[in-house]
């Protein structure tokens, strides 16, 4: 039986520009829980854009986003609240450097959620744990690599339990030998169940995660389709020429993902 989603995510005919730049140009998608989304295209395109929309850090200039039914641009919504229910990953961690692993992902708990420092360290160390780096809490970021970093900067988003974790290109600042690591955790915490708006070239993880993959290109979604449409058959010359290149530059990391048969 076909598994049916609560629409979490609602993306409606979203504009935005900056000055005399037309970043996106109408993007609408929805998003259901538990699916993942992924959205590809080339530098430029308005995809880290569409993020900082989703999240309203860059309101959209018109268009609607509504998150689990309630419009974000609604002039009576508590923003922040609603901002607590998606969670962020970044390209380039952003975590506080002067704060350990551990503290990075429980300040958000003690200031957003109220938790006590007891209460948020349990959970913070929870959520370490949920991305294979519980003895390494007590560093600090300039003690670990861009790899582990990273799977702080995801703890520090599931450690607040969101209702949408958006992922922004979050292994394109990492070294080659390092981006498996962080891909076998997204991998994880999408096969348990995580929503996810996930800003990626890695196609090996798109193939094994999304339900829907979203082509963008100068603000426009040319194409959108399972991961075995755009396997087999993409139907823009566009497309087809980016997923040559992508292939050439990003296909090394297929095998260090658990890939699952296509008709899984």
């Amino acid at each position: 039986m076909e598994k049916k989603y609560e629409k979490v995510l609602k993306v409606v005919d979203v504009w935005k520009s900056y000055e005399d730049l037309e970043v996106l140009k109408g993007i609408s998608f929805e998003l259901g829980e538990q699916e993942v989304k992924v959205i590809f295209g080339p530098s430029g395109s308005g995809k880290s854009t569409l993020l900082r929309c989703i999240n309203m850090l860059s309101p959209p200039d018109k268009g609607e986003i509504f998150l689990s039914g309630q419009s974000l641009m609604a002039s009576e919504v508590d923003l922040n609240a609603m901002r607590a229910k998606i969670g962020m990953v970044f390209q380039h961690f952003n975590l506080f450097a002067h704060l350990k692993a551990i503290d990075n992902v429980s300040i958000g708990l003690r200031r957003v959620k109220g938790l006590s420092k007891e209460e948020a360290h349990i959970k913070a160390l929870e959520a370490l744990r949920r991305v294979k780096m519980a003895e390494w809490a007590n560093h600090y970021p300039a003690q670990l690599s861009g790899g582990q970093q990273q799977r702080v900067g995801i703890a520090r988003a599931l450690s607040m339990e969101p209702t949408l974790i958006l992922f922004d290109e979050p292994t394109s600042a990492l070294d080659p030998e390092l981006i498996g690591e962080v891909l076998q955790v997204m991998l994880d915490i999408a096969k348990a169940g995580t929503t996810m708006v996930v800003v990626t070239h890695e196609m090996g993880f798109a193939r094994a995660v999304a339900s829907e993959m979203i082509f963008i290109d100068k603000g426009v979604i040319i194409e959108r389709g399972t991961p075995k449409h755009f396997s087999t058959s993409p139907k823009s010359e566009r497309v087809k020429h980016f997923l040559k290149q992508i292939d050439i530059l990003y296909g090394r990391h297929e095998e260090l993902l658990e890939l699952p048969d296509e008709d899984d």
